[in-house]
Parts: structure tokens; C-alpha cells; sequence
């Protein structure tokens, strides 16, 4: 069994509030750096790959350099997410760390939270690091989310001044051009356009079978220890084990696990929160 990505919650803290995201009803947690280091060793056998996210941004851990420090020690190549406030709380030398493949930045967070922040103070950080980063030749990419395409006027009108300000620090001309998938700004620093998705809740209607990726390309820790099947199940609803109490490898063959992937290698969805989940359906347009 291999793994493109393993994602892994360093914390559940995030600090804000955005609209597209749920509440939080786990308790707050800051994954413990032996815990964090007892993960790595034991995903070693099934992906180099770890997104430091689930919930939580992983930049409000002012020490997040002596994890990624940990993930470069064994090997592993790291994605960071973040909503980008906290982009300048941190050195050169974290944001730039050479275990990091690629940051990915939030933009749509700005708008859907209440802030104090200006629009400079908000994107000028944003902007100037990926500039540096283009000055620089550093290796990482920068992805600059857009996931609000909804046809809403306002969500609209909000990117045409994010529009505004890429083309103003990039000379681009994002202001007439149709969104697409990915748009190139500068030298590994994209622009990347999606839809809002509707996070998987058991209140949620039923939405019935499909497949996904869950346990067939990944696989996600909790900041806890706890163990899900996807990058989406962030309150540990289809909890598989914990690895402080048994191995991964023990973990992914138990009969739960087993049944989740026979079941998407079928297009079928035999979690009742998998039926309940919206997100799958992007695997099939």
C-alpha cells in the first residue's frame, strides 16, 4: 500500500473564522513533537509526501520550523496551507525552509472573516514573499488559492480587486482574462481557481456512493493521533485507531479500513459520513 500524500494535523488552531469552514467541536490540540516524530517514522513505508493540515493553520505554531526541520531530517517532502494573516510571524528561513515543496495560501480567507487588517496589510506580506521567493530562485511553489467561484456578485467583485493587485505586483492581466484551472503569475507562484466545497457532516444530505481517495492515495492524522480515512475528516468521525496505542500498519488492514477501501475501489461509499459527503463527486466530472 502507497500513499501519494499522507496529511498530517500539526494543530487544529487556526485562529479565525471563515464562513466555508465548520465549527470546531474537537477539543484544541497542537500535535506533541515525539508524537509528530513517531508519525513520520511510521508513514516512512507508504509516502515521502505530508500536507501539515487538516484543520488548523499550521503557521500559529511559532516553533513550526522544528517540525519541518523533523520532516526534513527523514526525507519527507512538505505542503503547508495557510489563510496567509500569519505569513509575516515568520522568518525567511521557515516560510523558505527546504523541506517545504509547495505553501499554499488562502486568499478567499480574507473576505470571510471579520479582520482589523487593511487589504495592504493583509496581501502586501503575500506579495512581497512571493517576490522575494521569485528573486531568490528558491525551489517551492506558491499557490495562491481562489476556491470561491460560485457566481456570486460579491465573491466576484472581491476578485476582481485581489485581480487587480496580482496584475499590479506580477504585470499580469488577470482583470480580462476567464478564470481557469491555474494561471501562471511568475516563476512557480500560481494562481489557483476552485469552487467552494461543503465540508462532510453527518446532518448533511445523503448523497450516496462514488469514489474517492480516501485510503487509496491518502490518509490523514489528527493532531491527537487519531487516524482517518481523508483530508476532510477533521473531527475524527471515522476514527481507524491511534498511533499512540497500535502501528499504522496495524491501523490499515484492520477490517473498518479494509471495508472503506474495497468499497471506493468499487465506487462504493460504505461510511455513512462518505455518504453524506458532496466532495467525491469532483472525482467523477
Amino acid at each position: 500500500m502507497k500513499f501519494h500524500r499522507a496529511y498530517i494535523e500539526i494543530t487544529n488552531i487556526c485562529g479565525l473564522a471563515c464562513t466555508f469552514c465548520p465549527p470546531k467541536v474537537t477539543p484544541t490540540a497542537t500535535m506533541p513533537l515525539p508524537l509528530f516524530e513517531k508519525t513520520m517514522d511510521q508513514l516512512k513505508p507508504y509516502t515521502r509526501e505530508v500536507a501539515l493540515h487538516v484543520m488548523g493553520d499550521p503557521l500559529t505554531l511559532s516553533n513550526l520550523y522544528v517540525y519541518l526541520d523533523i520532516a526534513h531530517a527523514k526525507g519527507f517532502r512538505v505542503m503547508l496551507t495557510s489563510s496567509g494573516f500569519l505569513i509575516p510571524k515568520h522568518t525567511a528561513s521557515t516560510l523558505f525552509h527546504p523541506a517545504i515543496r509547495q505553501l499554499n495560501i488562502s486568499l478567499n480567507s480574507y473576505n470571510k472573516n471579520t479582520t482589523d487588517l487593511t487589504p495592504e496589510e493583509y496581501f502586501d506580506p503575500i506579495i512581497a514573499l512571493c517576490r522575494r521567493k521569485v528573486s531568490e530562485n528558491r525551489e517551492l511553489f506558491i499557490n495562491l488559492r481562489l476556491w470561491n467561484l460560485s457566481g456570486d456578485d460579491g465573491e466576484a467583485d472581491y476578485n476582481r480587486e485581489v485581480f487587480k493587485r496580482l496584475d499590479a505586483a506580477f504585470g499580469t492581466d488577470l482583470t480580462h482574462a476567464a478564470p481557469e484551472k491555474s494561471i501562471r503569475l511568475d516563476s512557480k507562484v500560481l494562481l489557483h481557481f476552485d469552487r467552494y466545497f461543503r465540508w462532510p457532516n453527518l446532518k448533511n444530505e445523503w448523497v450516496g456512493d462514488g469514489y474517492c481517495h480516501g485510503l487509496i492515495s491518502q490518509v490523514g492524522v489528527l493532531a491527537n493521533g487519531d487516524v482517518v480515512p481523508c483530508c476532510l475528516d477533521g473531527e475524527g468521525v471515522m476514527r481507524l485507531g491511534n498511533l499512540a496505542d497500535s502501528p499504522l500498519s496495524t491501523i490499515l488492514v484492520s477490517p473498518r479500513a479494509t471495508a472503506i477501501i474495497e468499497g471506493f475501489k468499487a465506487s462504493k461509499a460504505v461510511e455513512p459520513l462518505c455518504q453524506h459527503c458532496s466532495y467525491k463527486s469532483r472525482f467523477s466530472d
